[in-house]
């Protein structure tokens, strides 16, 4: 079985309450990161027909901070289908009420996995790729894995060569004593 992405993409709107701020007046990024989960597993779950759970999160970066009194919009879609697998891409963007202004705020990737009633994996259905950004959504999504087990690996404890890496450790705020 194979469905489109626009068949499972959820968009939500949120205003940003005083309650939602850090010490600073911002919006605190553990509640959108919150928010973001939330929205990954609806996506993912209205694509699988399966209750999901977060598998992992591939870079958030804070691009604008989130004032209180602003709209935050969340925006998700299925990027790519493994097999029990998606990647949910996620944005985020803020609109000042008054102004109409909208920054965008982050954008990440959200690898999730279908599950059963008893926990077990399940098939999900595959992706029907029918315009050039779906197929570059896709593409990338398999470029970020192949680059995560490349760098997973170069690191692993028994490949690691510390002597490749002692002259960019020097040149950092670290002080080698070894």
């Amino acid at each position: 079985m194979f469905k489109h992405a626009k068949e499972s993409q959820i968009s939500i709107t949120e205003l940003m309450l005083p309650s939602h701020s850090n010490f600073s007046g911002k919006i605190h990024g553990g509640h959108i990161l919150n928010l973001m989960d939330q929205i990954a597993f609806a996506c993912a779950s209205k694509h699988s027909r399966n209750y999901c759970v977060t598998a992992s999160v591939n870079k958030v970066d804070f691009l604008n901070p989130i004032e209180v009194g602003e709209l935050v919009t969340l925006k998700a879609s299925v990027n790519y289908t493994g097999r029990t697998s998606m990647v949910i891409g996620l944005r985020v963007e803020s609109e000042v009420i008054q102004t109409g202004e909208i920054k965008h705020c982050n954008s990440s990737y959200f690898t999730m996995v279908a599950k059963d009633e008893n926990g077990k994996n399940v098939p999900v259905p595959g992706l029907i790729l029918d315009t050039e950004q779906s197929v570059r959504r896709f593409a990338r999504s398999i470029a970020r894995q192949e680059q995560v087990k490349k760098r997973s690996s170069r690191f692993n404890s028994s490949e690691f060569k510390i002597e490749e890496h002692l002259d960019l450790v020097k040149s950092q705020n670290a002080k080698l004593e070894i």
